[in-house]
């Protein structure tokens, strides 16, 4: 299994992809990162971990309207089917790693904001 470097928001990421998906997972990531930086230009006092939470949540909305949209078109499922079963495979799987990636970000980024108020609040 091929790995790739990608950067989100200035940052690497290592990221493991199927066979032949590597281009593919560079543009996701890219795609990403423009979201970020967009948002971080629009909210100039906001926390990385929010950040993130927001473009994981502007992904997840775009995904649920695309889903709501194909099981309301006819033609549009046909479309897909042409796609194949193996892209969509690999898409879920770009983008449940991408998500991984910014979960595991946003765990880490909670752990050091919640040790560093743990040694700032005054004992007694």
């Amino acid at each position: 299994m091929p790995h790739v470097n990608v950067t989100i928001d200035g940052k690497p990421y290592r990221m493991a992809c199927e066979d032949g998906q590597e281009d593919y997972l560079q543009n996701l990531a890219k795609d990403l990162d423009r979201r970020i930086t967009d948002l971080r230009g629009r909210f100039t006092d906001i926390t990385e971990s929010r950040l993130l939470v927001m473009a994981a949540l502007m992904l997840s909305d775009e995904l649920s309207e695309k889903t709501r949209l194909l099981a309301e078109s006819p033609s549009a499922r046909l479309d897909v089917g042409v796609a194949g079963p193996d892209r969509a495979r690999a898409t879920q799987n770009a983008i449940a790693a991408a998500l991984d990636a910014a979960s595991e970000r946003i765990e880490r980024v909670t752990k050091d904001l919640n040790r560093s108020i743990g040694e700032n609040v005054p004992m007694g």
